[in-house]
């Protein structure tokens, strides 16, 4: 019986977290042993969960990468004690997903997976592996990622936030080391975009392709609720955002923006902010706290005339394409990997910032009317985003590496 362990972040918990208990899930149902390791929030789910380090150790990291820039190069003795582990588990396959995020030493972890001759998938949900600091420079616009990162502009900025010390250019060059000389290592990124950045980064030289995100399309389908009416929306144009974090990428400020460009027979509904963010939110925008009930999600979206996806930088875009699947179209700016999601039969791509053509496009959809942009975008999601489909496409990888291993014994 084959055996596979994956490491994430999280288990069962937000959006990747999510993916990686699925993927347990399918590899269980065809004979697999599934291992999730996992840092910090987790939900039960079919795979055996292996918790990486406690809070002492979270805390830890984030006060090295506060003083000192070195996400990812804290949490020794956590990260050798997961090696005893996977040394008892003895996979045949690794799946790594997010690394970062205050929990695991991939110095540690790489010069292991060098010597330990197992094949490793690496599923990139961000930019972090390849740069000295950030997970995503394109609002930045930042290019240093291409050739070695050094005084990082991001730093001060974003997450991992370091106050006192630069060491992206340090993080860099090791990070280039470690990665980019693992023998059996397949990088798969969840767009088109994100593979074509890995072939322009130093990881290059390493086979990768795309996958994009799986969703349950049973759980994610067009839904009656009634919303609406207890909501008051009956005749409103429902405008929905929809972000598990919204930071600075998820353009929280051109919701508010357009809000104030609306006439009033459309009502802006966003789902996520914080309590703090929420004050800064005009009245005449609809605030709903953050859930992770996926069929609640799925009312809503399937509630709404339109998705709206104004983000400067996404990798994947998973509410544009859970709202395919409820009949939502979406409406998303021209950045990273948002309008390869988008045909002319479900949403319309509109260049970022541009008020006049986000208003056209909004009015376009309503006179046409969502039940022409439906049946189109139930389809759309069921083609490319089914979560059975693609998470086969994960499992046909394993057997594929699982055969290379075999043969070069």
């Amino acid at each position: 019986m084959p055996k596979i362990l994956q490491i994430n972040v999280s288990a069962n918990w937000g959006s990747h977290g999510k993916i990686a208990a699925q993927i347990g899930d399918v590899v269980i149902s065809q004979g697999w042993e599934s291992y999730i390791a996992y840092g910090r929030d987790c939900n039960p789910c079919s795979s055996r969960l292996i918790k990486v380090g406690g809070k002492w150790n979270v805390f830890e990291h984030l006060f090295e990468t506060r003083l000192f820039d070195n996400h990812g190069l804290a949490s020794r003795f956590a990260t050798k004690r997961l090696i005893s582990q996977i040394k008892q588990i003895s996979p045949d396959i690794i799946h790594l997903h997010n690394i970062h995020g205050y929990y695991l030493n991939y110095k540690i972890l790489f010069e292991y997976l060098q010597s330990s001759n197992i094949p490793v998938i690496w599923t990139f949900h961000d930019c972090w592996p390849i740069t000295g600091h950030c997970g995503y420079f394109s609002l930045e616009g930042c290019e240093k990622w291409r050739t070695g990162c050094s005084k990082c502009p991001l730093r001060w900025k974003e997450y991992p936030k370091s106050l006192i010390i630069d060491r992206s250019a340090n993080n860099y060059q090791l990070k280039k080391q470690l990665f980019g000389s693992l023998k059996h290592l397949y990088i798969v990124s969840v767009s088109k975009w994100l593979d074509s950045i890995i072939g322009d980064s130093f990881l290059s030289h390493i086979r990768h392709s795309y996958v994009y995100n799986g969703i349950d399309i049973d759980v994610f389908k067009p839904t009656t609720s009634n919303l609406r009416e207890n909501y008051g929306l009956q005749n409103k144009k429902v405008l929905l955002g929809v972000a598990s974090i919204w930071t600075n990428r998820k353009a929280l400020s051109d919701y508010v923006k357009l809000s104030q460009l609306l006439s009033e027979e459309y009502q802006i509904i966003l789902i996520g902010p914080t309590e703090k963010q929420s004050k800064t939110i005009p009245d005449n925008i609809m605030v709903i706290s953050r859930t992770n009930s996926q069929s609640e999600l799925a009312q809503w979206y399937s509630a709404a005339d339109i998705l709206l996806n104004l983000s400067y930088e996404e990798t994947f875009g998973l509410t544009t394409v859970e709202s395919f699947a409820c009949g939502t179209p979406s409406i998303v700016y021209n950045r990273t990997a948002s309008p390869e999601l988008i045909t002319k039969n479900t949403g319309i791509v509109v260049e970022a910032g541009n008020w006049k053509a986000l208003i056209c496009a909004i009015e376009e959809i309503v006179s046409k009317g969502k039940n022409y942009y439906s049946t189109a975008c139930r389809q759309r999601a069921v083609d490319y985003f089914n979560k059975d489909d693609r998470f086969q496409d994960y499992i046909n990888l394993y057997n594929e590496l699982l055969n290379e291993k075999d043969i070069t014994r």
